[in-house]
């Protein structure tokens, strides 16, 4: 069984570096606390311009609503949403807010970048291993933080046929979406990226649903899950973590093939082949972000190998806005993360009109 990719950070992680004001904390506290209270207020806040900012959307197509906020740090929101999706679980959404961000200001409409942790790891993935808080350009837009599972593969999973919880995918591009867009400040101005099974995420979320996003980059991401026997039993070894059915997620991959290309992007190239698209990824061999006695990595070795076959196909099938850094060696771990998503973000936010 592969080591698993998020635990294999082990040292490479940081701390959040800055805590919230006190002042600020409390008045974006209270406002956050208003902005649910008037939302379970319903009918009784009455008309009045106001009273349209501040109340609550209530449950998303689909029955998710937020139950809880929470302040974590300076610009970091916590959002606990129930989702039917999900089978009625509650899940936290980590918002980085922009300045100025005001969630009872109805007219506020930023634009939003969605990131995407791997496994296996959750929501606060990005901001303990990363700088991302700190990136100053990332000040102007919404940054949305998901929780996705630990395997959850951005998936509505499979299940032997019957559907159900969990429905990631629903989730994220349903529910989610429409509560962001309608109570938190998001817009439709929207761009995706992710590691490993983040990256497989951001792509298959950018090709599944054609013109949700402007632009998708993917970090060592699990980009053609397909592409030989030895990356289909890696997968496989994934979704049976934690005890797991494998075959829950997508079924067998030879007898459900169908629904195993749905999920792969090389499989979907066409879809991706008009939107700036950013692949990356090492080959594997310990670099200049390593330790200097770590060993090879077989799992960034593998999606090394998925990368350069999904880059290639895109090519063939003329993706007009390619963006790759195969940048040899370097091993499936943080610091080569950090460091690929400071370099997509000039084509992130420049798709998204940021400047």
């Amino acid at each position: 069984m592969t080591a698993d990719p998020f635990r294999s950070r082990t040292g490479t992680g940081r701390a959040r570096r800055s805590a919230c004001p006190r002042r600020l904390q409390f008045v974006l506290g209270a406002l956050l606390a208003l902005l649910l209270a008037l939302g379970a207020a319903g009918p009784a806040l009455g008309a009045g311009p106001a009273a349209d900012r501040a109340r609550d959307p209530g449950p998303a197509r689909g029955g998710a609503e937020v139950v809880d906020v929470t302040q974590v740090a300076d610009r970091q929101v916590d959002l606990s949403v129930r989702s039917t999706a999900l089978g009625g679980r509650t899940v936290k959404v980590r918002l980085l807010t922009p300045d100025g961000w005001d969630p009872t200001d109805r007219r506020q409409h930023w634009p939003t970048l969605w990131l995407l942790h791997g496994c296996c790891g959750d929501y606060t993935s990005w901001t303990g291993a990363t700088d991302v808080a700190q990136i100053e350009s990332l000040r102007d837009a919404l940054v949305v933080m998901p929780e996705a599972g630990r395997t959850g593969w951005y998936s509505d999973w499979w299940n032997h046929g019957e559907g159900g919880d969990p429905a990631w995918e629903t989730f994220h591009t349903k529910e989610l979406r429409h509560l962001l867009e309608h109570g938190w400040g998001a817009s439709a101005n929207r761009t995706v990226a992710g590691l490993s099974m983040g990256g497989q995420g951001a792509l298959l979320y950018a090709a599944r649903h054609p013109g949700m996003f402007k632009a998708t980059a993917a970090y060592s991401g699990s980009s053609h899950p397909l592409l030989d026997d030895e990356s289909v039993n890696r997968l496989l070894g994934f979704f049976a973590e934690d005890g797991n059915d494998p075959l829950r997620v997508w079924g067998d991959p030879v007898a459900q093939r169908r629904i195993w290309e749905a999920h792969d992007p090389f499989h979907l190239a066409e879809r991706l082949k008009s939107l700036p698209v950013y692949l990356s990824s090492g080959d594997g061999t310990p670099g200049p972000l390593d330790e200097p006695d770590a060993a090879h990595d077989a799992l960034e070795a593998d999606f090394n190998r998925q990368n350069h076959a999904l880059a290639a196909e895109l090519e063939r099938v003329g993706a007009k806005h390619l963006t790759t850094n195969f940048y040899g060696p370097g091993r499936h771990t943080w610091p080569y993360w950090e460091r690929e998503l400071h370099a997509s973000l000039p084509m992130l936010l420049e798709a998204m009109d940021v400047r």
